[in-house]
């Protein structure tokens, strides 16, 4: 089937350098280096203020799963010692206040046009020039487009039957309403075990008169041990932030700073492997998967991290059936993003709170009161979808993108998405995405990985500009090799074992392919540098109307 055609819209914007579609953190700082280049930039944000992912997600209990001293912006050295984090790990409302300072603080705003959605860009062969329609009916001519449309941005939501019949309240996790929601007295039912559950029913369960929680994939989650930051803790990491940030950068998978194995987990006689389990499931954090340098790499070495998280769950639930239903075992630890949580196993021990199994029977249906499964009615009052994210490519999928010869992104990408370094897509000419499928982004602290593409792209921006180029766009060949490369690299680890939203497995439909860059954010930023060193090698630039491989120095 055709895609739909894009409206007729009224050219009344003028013509700029730089459409961003997003405000979350990489359109904030996507404008503020933009804006450092001299360019016209205009961004376009959906929600009605900035902070992305963060604007949306006020689930009860959210907050970031990275220490906050580690989630923050490293552009600016007077930013990062100015900023009071209070929490080692910040919840939302302070992120959000964050990204409003980060706003103000550069003075952001006047060129974010809020509550717009873009509808469509098209890419015009003989200007070189997109043309971006948005959700006011306008169109927006720019030489590029950058998508920072966010890796969790797009929520799922199942279609149950007689969804439309429930007469409660329902939420989701990842659009929850800005004013507070009070559960004192209701019967709730939650959907789905993941992050956002794992965060919210311990708090929903403060408030709840009984609390229904409808598992269908049980997850590994190890304690925050979340605390207020004292300030010798800051005063720590500003002395040293200099090599903090070096290391996130270069030396670390993931981006995140912490000590660094130096051995297997079958290295150790058993006695010492349990102490340090022990050891990290008593500091807290996603620093447990980094006991050991081989437990996404080794089965039987995950093998003792996993058993160690489930022994641990049973001996917090108190009841032997609900204890065994909280224990993973359809994959390994850390294949899917391993959860941090306060009291989430403990919440369970509530007499108010029951734990339902919908793998062995799904819900058959919503009901005006009641949610049926395997038979039974649980009476609700109000349904709270924890049913996560089409992840990574849900939502530039929303957007009607067409390329060269009318080709849509969607097309494309219709057996998975394809790019080069997760940056650019072939045939998609001037079009960026801050961290795409085939970069680290989910795998990784996402600030980091949001300011290197943000730098790698204003580069090449600057770059185009100094030799008169005009479009630049990643070349066929250049793509399949990096698509080869990122499936190569995740195979040889235990990632592909698990049905996660980094395959696209929780979406009914999406292609499964394992969406992350799994080298680790080091190796992948110098890959990135080496590239743009060789004069943007694999990618194809124009000066014109004279295609090159690139541009000569």
């Amino acid at each position: 089937m055709a895609a739909a055609q894009p409206q007729p819209v009224s050219h009344q914007n003028a013509r700029i350098d730089v459409v961003v579609v997003g405000a979350g953190f990489a359109g904030l700082y996507l404008l503020y280096k933009l804006r450092g280049l001299g360019l016209a930039v205009k961004v376009f944000e959906q929600g009605g203020d900035v902070g992305g992912t963060w604007y949306w997600n006020r689930y009860p209990g959210a907050r970031c799963d990275v220490e906050s001293m580690q989630y923050s912006f490293s552009f600016d050295d007077k930013l990062q010692q100015e900023w009071d984090w209070s929490e080692r790990y910040a919840p939302q409302p302070e992120i959000l206040r964050y990204a409003g300072h980060v706003a103000d603080r550069y003075d952001l705003r006047k060129d974010i046009q809020f509550n717009t959605t873009v509808k469509s860009a098209v890419f015009d062969e003989r200007a070189n020039r997109w043309t971006v329609t948005t959700s006011d009916g306008q169109a927006t001519i720019a030489q590029h487009v950058v998508l920072a449309t966010g890796c969790l941005s797009n929520a799922r939501t199942p279609e149950f039957r007689g969804m439309k019949d429930f007469k409660g309240k329902v939420y989701h996790t990842g659009n929850w309403p800005h004013e507070p929601v009070d559960f004192t007295g209701l019967r709730v039912g939650v959907i789905g075990t993941g992050s956002s559950a794992i965060q919210s029913i311990p708090l929903i369960a403060e408030q709840a008169s009984q609390l229904t929680v409808f598992q269908r994939t049980a997850n590994f989650s190890v304690p925050a041990r979340n605390a207020p930051l004292t300030d010798d803790e800051r005063k720590s990491f500003r002395d040293n932030y200099p090599e903090i940030r070096r290391q996130a950068r270069e030396d670390f998978k993931n981006g995140i700073v912490q000590p660094i194995p130096d051995r297997g987990a079958l290295d150790d006689p058993e006695h010492e492997r349990r102490e340090k389990y022990h050891a990290r499931w008593t500091s807290g954090g996603l620093t447990f998967m980094g006991v050991y340098n081989n437990l996404v790499l080794d089965q039987r070495s995950n093998d003792t991290a996993a058993d160690f998280i489930r022994e641990r769950i049973s001996e917090i639930v108190s009841d032997p059936e609900t204890a065994r239903l909280l224990q993973p075992i359809d994959h390994p630890v850390g294949s899917k993003r391993i959860c941090v949580d306060t009291d989430y196993y403990a919440t369970f021990n509530r007499p108010h709170v029951t734990l339902v199994d919908i793998k062995a029977h799904p819900i058959e249906q919503i009901l005006p009161y009641a949610l049926r499964t395997g038979g039974k009615d649980y009476e609700v009052d109000a349904l709270v979808l924890a049913t996560g994210f089409d992840a990574m490519t849900g939502s530039v999928a929303k957007i009607d993108i067409r390329g060269r010869g009318g080709q849509t992104l969607n097309d494309k990408w219709s057996e998975g998405p394809r790019t080069y370094l997760g940056l650019m897509s072939a045939g998609f000419p001037n079009l960026f995405i801050v961290t795409g499928p085939g970069s680290p982004s989910v795998l990784s602290n996402m600030i980091v990985s949001i300011e290197q593409h943000v730098d790698w792209i204003t580069d090449c921006v600057a770059y185009m500009r100094d030799r008169g180029a005009e479009v630049i766009e990643a070349t066929r060949s250049a793509e399949d090799k990096w698509v080869a490369h990122v499936n190569e690299v995740a195979a040889g680890t235990l990632y592909p074992q698990a049905n996660s939203w980094y395959m696209g497995a929780n979406i009914p439909g999406k292609p499964q392919i394992f969406m992350p860059y799994i080298g680790g954010v080091g190796v992948y930023r110098q890959i990135c540098n080496d590239i743009a060193a060789k004069d943007y090698e694999g990618f194809a630039m124009t000066v014109g109307a004279r295609p090159k491989e690139a541009v000569a120095s």
